[in-house]
């Protein structure tokens, strides 16, 4: 079993920034991707961000590219979400995911195999 546990959510003026840290707890030991996804207000949940856990590849939604990035602390066990130039309409819940078995997709929710609870980002206008 893993547990994951979202953090730094809030409330931010838009052009603001954000960083979201997700810390793995349990059997770390064989951890294969982590991702970022995001649900606003009456919309399904959204792919944001990925990345092959120690292994660098990251992956970005288009609607985030060249404003978010994702980065880890392989040592602390930890995954972050920097997000920078922050619009209103990124506004949501954002949850991390990640799996423990060899995937190649990383942008859909089956890929992943334990969640987070998730947190709060508003940006206000």
């Amino acid at each position: 079993q893993v547990q994951l546990v979202e953090s730094g959510g809030g409330l931010v003026q838009a052009g603001g920034s954000l960083r979201l840290s997700c810390a793995a707890f349990g059997r770390t030991f064989n951890l294969y991707n982590f991702g970022w996804f995001r649900q606003a207000p009456g919309k399904e949940r959204e792919f944001v961000a990925a990345i092959r856990w120690k292994r660098g590849s990251t992956f970005l939604a288009d609607s985030v590219q060249g404003r978010f990035t994702i980065f880890e602390d392989s040592a602390r066990d930890i995954v972050y979400l920097q997000m920078n130039s922050l619009k209103p309409e990124d506004t949501a819940v954002y949850s991390c995911a990640t799996s423990v078995t060899v995937r190649a997709v990383v942008r859909t929710t089956s890929a992943y195999d334990y969640w987070g609870l998730g947190t709060q980002v508003t940006v206000s206008a």
